[in-house]
C-alpha cells in the first residue's frame, strides 16, 4: 500500500538500476520558453555577428591595404619644349611692350581661356627662365628678351642655351651625356627612370620635350647614324645654371661601389697618350672610388705578361678602353673584356677610331682643341665608370647581336 506522499520511480533511473548493461542517461535539460523576435531585430542581430566576424575584420583590412598605392614620382620637368614656352613672353613683348602682366591679361593677348592648360604654359616657361612672377603679375626675363629681340649675333643662341641649362630634368640629362651619342632606346629609357626619377608614364613625353629643346638650341649634332649632344663646355658661353646631377660619381659613389672594386685601363703607350694614365686615367678612376690598374708595372712581375693582363681584365669590375688610333693591343685587351662579359667605358677623340659594331656601346668622345678637355675628360668618365658598374647593359658588349 502506498502512501500519498512518496513518488514513484522514474522509469530510466529504474532501468539503469537493474541492467548494468543499459548506457547512461542524461537528464534532458529543461526546455525555456523564449519569446519570438521581431524580424528586424533578428536581420540587426545577424549583421552585427557578420560584423564582428574576425575574418570580416581582416578582409576590410586587406582590401583597404591593396587600395593604397605608394604615390608615384612627380614630373619636374617642364611639360612645353623650349620654343611653345616662349608664346607667353612674346605676347606680353609685342602687346604689352614688356611691361609685366596679369595671367588673365596673358590669355586675352592670346585669344585663350585661363585654363589649367595655360597655368601648365607658364609653369613651363617659367622653369625654362623665361618668365618671373612680380607681384602677381607675370614678367618676362631678360633671357627671353635676348632669345625675342636680340641685340647681337650670339644673343639668341647663348640664351637659349641658357634657357636649357635652366629646366630642371632637361639640363640634368643634357649634362650626363654633353659630348657623347644618346644609347639606344631601351637603354635611355632605362636611365631616365633609374637615374633621373623621371615617371615611366611620363618618359615618352620627356624624350619629345628634351630632343626639340636641344635642337631648338643647336645642341645637337644628327649628322651622323647616331644623335650625339654638342658639349658647349663649362667655360666660355652658356654655363649650366648648377653642377652636374650627382647621380654617379658624387652620390652613388660612397653607396654603390664595392671596397677594393677596380678599373683595368686599357691605352696606347705611344707619346702622348702614355702621359694621360696619370693625369686623366688614374684621377678619373679614383675620383669614382675604384683602383686603377693598368697593364704595366700595376701588374706586371715574373711569369707571363698576358697571363697577368688576363688575370687583370678578368678581376676587373669595369674596363677603360682609349681607342684612339686604333691601337692593336688595346683592341686585343677589348676583345678579351668583351668575351668575359665585361662593362666598358669607351673614350676617343675621333669617332673614325671606333668600329661600327662598337658604336651601340656608349662612347666618350674628346676634343683636345678645347682648351678645358682634360678636366672635362676626367669628369666624364668618372661619371661613366659609376654608370657602368650600375647599369653594366649599357656597357657590355651585346654579343647575341653578332
Amino acid at each position: 500500500m502506498t502512501s500519498n506522499d512518496e513518488t514513484e520511480p522514474e522509469v530510466g533511473n529504474d532501468q539503469h538500476a537493474t541492467d548494468p548493461t543499459a548506457s547512461p542517461v542524461t537528464p534532458a535539460e529543461p526546455t525555456i520558453a523564449v519569446e519570438p523576435k521581431p524580424d528586424g531585430a533578428k536581420k540587426r542581430q545577424t549583421r552585427k555577428k557578420i560584423a564582428a566576424s574576425p575574418r570580416r575584420r581582416t578582409t576590410k583590412i586587406a582590401l583597404g591595404k591593396r587600395a593604397r598605392k605608394p604615390p608615384s614620382p612627380t614630373a619636374r620637368f617642364p611639360r612645353h619644349d623650349l620654343d611653345k614656352s616662349l608664346r607667353i613672353p612674346k605676347a606680353i613683348l609685342d602687346q604689352n611692350a614688356g611691361h609685366p602682366s596679369t595671367p588673365d591679361e596673358a590669355a586675352r593677348f592670346l585669344n585663350i581661356s585661363k585654363s589649367g592648360a595655360f597655368a601648365v604654359e607658364i609653369s613651363s616657361a617659367k622653369k625654362y627662365g623665361l618668365l618671373e612672377s612680380r607681384d602677381g603679375k607675370l614678367a618676362v626675363t631678360d633671357r627671353a628678351k635676348r632669345i625675342l629681340r636680340p641685340q647681337s649675333e650670339r644673343d639668341e643662341i647663348e640664351a637659349l642655351r641658357d634657357a636649357v641649362l635652366n629646366a630642371p630634368d632637361v639640363s640634368d640629362v643634357y649634362n650626363h651625356y654633353r659630348g657623347e651619342s644618346l644609347p639606344d632606346d631601351t637603354f635611355f629609357n632605362n636611365t631616365l627612370t633609374d637615374n633621373f626619377n623621371i615617371p615611366a608614364d611620363k618618359v615618352a613625353e620627356f624624350r619629345a620635350i628634351f630632343l626639340d629643346s636641344i635642337r631648338k638650341a643647336e645642341l645637337i649634332d644628327e649628322s651622323g647614324d647616331r644623335i650625339k649632344l654638342v658639349d658647349v663646355g663649362r667655360e666660355g658661353g652658356a654655363q649650366p645654371a648648377k653642377a652636374p646631377r650627382p647621380t654617379s660619381s658624387t652620390k652613388r659613389v660612397s653607396g654603390e661601389v664595392a671596397a677594393n672594386a677596380s678599373c683595368f685601363v686599357m691605352q696606347p703607350f705611344s707619346s702622348p697618350y702614355e702621359g694621360y694614365y696619370d693625369t686623366i686615367f688614374r684621377p678619373a678612376v679614383e675620383r669614382a672610388n675604384l683602383r686603377p690598374v693598368r697593364a704595366d708595372t700595376e701588374i706586371f712581375a715574373t711569369g707571363k705578361i698576358m697571363d697577368q693582363v688576363w688575370r687583370g681584365i678578368r678581376s676587373a669590375d669595369v674596363l677603360l678602353a682609349e681607342l684612339t688610333t686604333k691601337n692593336a693591343n688595346v683592341y686585343y685587351e677589348l676583345g678579351m673584356a668583351h668575351a668575359l662579359g665585361k662593362p666598358v667605358v669607351l673614350i676617343a677623340a675621333n669617332e673614325s677610331d671606333v668600329p661600327f659594331d662598337l658604336r651601340h656601346i656608349r662612347v666618350i668622345y674628346y676634343d683636345m682643341t678645347d682648351p678645358f678637355w682634360g678636366s672635362k675628360l676626367i669628369d666624364k668618365i668618372a661619371d661613366n665608370i659609376i654608370s657602368a658598374i650600375n647599369n653594366p647593359e649599357e656597357a657590355i658588349f651585346r654579343t647575341e647581336e653578332v
